[in-house]
């Protein structure tokens, strides 16, 4: 690894299985995978460390049935995903605002905005652009993959301007999905797999400018999509940027479910931005 990725959140295993990634980038933890044996102790250890580090936000994706004890610690509700678990139990997305400032710091243009497009009927004819083909990426992509990452955003909360990460989900758990016009990566997605739980994000979405306009981003969801339904994953969700209209349109074209807001939560192209939650149901 080289020293970019420094620049990146720490993920770190906490009390005993809880996953949470925290760091000054994104100026927060975010409990990723709780380990539901002690949610006391797993409460203790991330106010403790939120005190510590001054950070200003902790999110925590929590199964529905221990959510009462969130709350009762003062956490709010902010999004959601149904039978996120093995395609039974809902997750809740729950936020604890430490700092007035992060809060109060709203994207009022932004949620205007969206809430427009959420207010009328979306609908988009799904046909692929002839001048592009479309596959499942492979190792022989990783430096494509990593290139246009790093060429679209100046800063994301994981590294996948880094080869190396790349080449690690890839071996892990991610599929990579690309376009490409007359042999040049146009655009990228991905797919983040959990097999046990049998869900899946769709997720880094990242196409270079010149090439906007030809709905690569539906053509390479809709493949997502497919992919997926055959791997026998029954529930997909997606975190997308508030600020991104064509993106946010692009999963209520193709039939996701918004189910709340992250308000001022992920580091993005410099800037602490808001993100959608959807979500969508094979």
């Amino acid at each position: 690894m080289n020293d970019m990725v420094s620049e990146y959140d720490e993920i770190e295993n906490i009390a005993g299985g809880t996953i949470i990634q925290h760091g000054k980038l994104n100026d927060r933890i975010y409990l990723m995978k709780l380990n539901s044996n002690d949610i006391s102790r797993v409460l203790s250890v991330i106010n403790r460390l939120a005190r510590e580090e001054k950070y200003s936000k902790i999110i925590c994706k929590v199964p529905k049935s221990h959510v009462p004890l969130f709350y009762a610690d003062g956490f709010v509700l902010e999004a959601f995903i149904p039978k996120f678990y093995d395609n039974n139990e809902d997750v809740f997305f729950v936020s604890k605002y430490l700092s007035s400032d992060r809060i109060l710091n709203i994207e009022k243009d932004s949620l205007t905005a969206f809430s427009a497009i959420l207010n009328k009927e979306s609908t988009c004819e799904i046909y692929d652009n002839p001048e592009f083909n479309f596959r499942i990426l492979n190792e022989s992509d990783v430096d494509e993959i990593a290139k246009i990452y790093s060429d679209v955003f100046e800063t994301y909360p994981f590294p996948i301007q880094e080869r190396e990460y790349v080449l690690d989900t890839m071996k892990d758990n991610v599929i990579y999905f690309g376009a490409f016009i007359k042999g040049k990566l146009a655009a990228v997605a991905s797919t983040e797999i959990d097999f046990k739980s049998k869900n899946a994000e769709m997720t880094d979405f990242a196409t270079y400018p010149e090439f906007s306009g030809n709905r690569l981003a539906v053509s390479l969801l809709k493949r997502m999509e497919s992919e997926m339904k055959n791997m026998g994953i029954g529930t997909l969700y997606t975190i997308a940027r508030l600020k991104s209209i064509p993106m946010n349109l692009t999963f209520i074209r193709m039939g996701y479910h918004y189910s709340g807001t992250l308000i001022k939560n992920t580091n993005i192209s410099g800037d602490i931005e808001s993100m959608n939650v959807y979500f969508k149901l094979l």
